[in-house]
């Protein structure tokens, strides 16, 4: 069954973003005619105020989970609901090529119902994009100051991004995602970013949402996601020394480390020497989840 996408939810339940079996399908008329699923039954719901990392091998859907959200694709299946005004950053950070970036903020002002000139002009400030040259002239980076100047000008409740931190250097990274946090804390907006840069999400982040081959693996709070995760590292082993299962195994030489998923409410275990017992980063943990769905499993 096919169905529209929804345009709000109940302000009263506190949710910035509802999906519900979203499935996407694209038709593939050579070498034969067949039908690929790009989306597959992904339901996941926000709370306001979340900064969410959308995170999944190439190919897996990200771009079109986020096109889908933003209204650009209709879904085959599912329903989408958002509350309030969605702003969606391509990962082709898109603008006018001809125009300097005051006269685009100019333009985009008569384009939106709701608009902010002082929060984008402040981005531009912020982040020293040169106003009197043409967008087309500037460097992919500050091209991609622009795209975001209009997405937090335009003061959405949703903002979605699409790989943003791909143009630009190291330092700016983190310079934007502390800029993002300023506006979630200042607006309270609910954030969806894709991202391959899993190290830097460190401390930015709060949720996760896991992409693979079309389908939703992880969905939850970040910090109860790692909480609930361990490692066993020991002797050489068929098995871990304690509770859990096992999401991965690892032996290199005499020793293995186990990376397991321990039954709900359980404390760290105690394990006795010489195997010890470590915290799993989030690296730690969305590599092993990738791992698993390499060849065409799912988690």
């Amino acid at each position: 069954m096919t169905t529209a996408v929804a345009d709000q939810v109940d302000s009263a339940a506190e949710v910035a973003l509802r999906a519900g079996g979203l499935t996407k399908r694209y038709r593939r008329l050579l070498p034969k005619r067949t039908e690929h699923e790009a989306l597959r039954d992904c339901s996941f719901q926000l709370p306001k105020g979340k900064v969410a990392a959308l995170i999944g091998a190439n190919g897996a859907g990200k771009t079109t989970l986020l096109s889908v959200l933003a209204g650009l694709l209709t879904p085959d299946e599912g329903s989408v609901a958002t509350e309030g005004r969605v702003a969606f950053v391509a990962q082709e950070k898109p603008v006018y090529r001809h125009l300097k970036a005051p006269d685009l903020l100019r333009l985009v002002a008569k384009l939106n119902t709701v608009w902010d000139a002082e929060r984008a002009h402040d981005w531009l400030t912020r982040f020293e994009v040169p106003l009197d040259r043409p967008c087309g002239k500037l460097s992919g980076g500050q091209q991609a100051q622009v795209a975001f100047a209009v997405a937090v000008g335009s003061r959405p409740d949703v903002l979605l991004l699409d790989e943003p931190l791909a143009n630009l250097d190291p330092l700016v990274r983190r310079e934007v995602m502390a800029e993002l946090l300023t506006e979630v804390e200042a607006s309270g907006m609910t954030v969806v970013l894709s991202t391959h840069v899993v190290a830097e999400l460190g401390g930015v982040a709060d949720h996760l949402l896991l992409l693979a081959h079309g389908g939703l693996v992880v969905d939850g709070d970040m910090d109860e996601l790692l909480q609930s995760h361990v490692h066993y590292v020991g002797p050489a082993a068929d098995a871990p020394p304690g509770p859990g299962e096992v999401v991965e195994a690892r032996h290199r030489g005499k020793q293995s480390t186990f990376l397991v998923r321990l039954p709900e409410d359980q404390a760290a275990p105690v394990v006795a020497a010489p195997w010890t017992v470590r915290p799993v980063t989030l690296e730690d943990f969305v590599l092993a989840q990738l791992a698993r769905t390499r060849k065409g499993g799912r988690a």
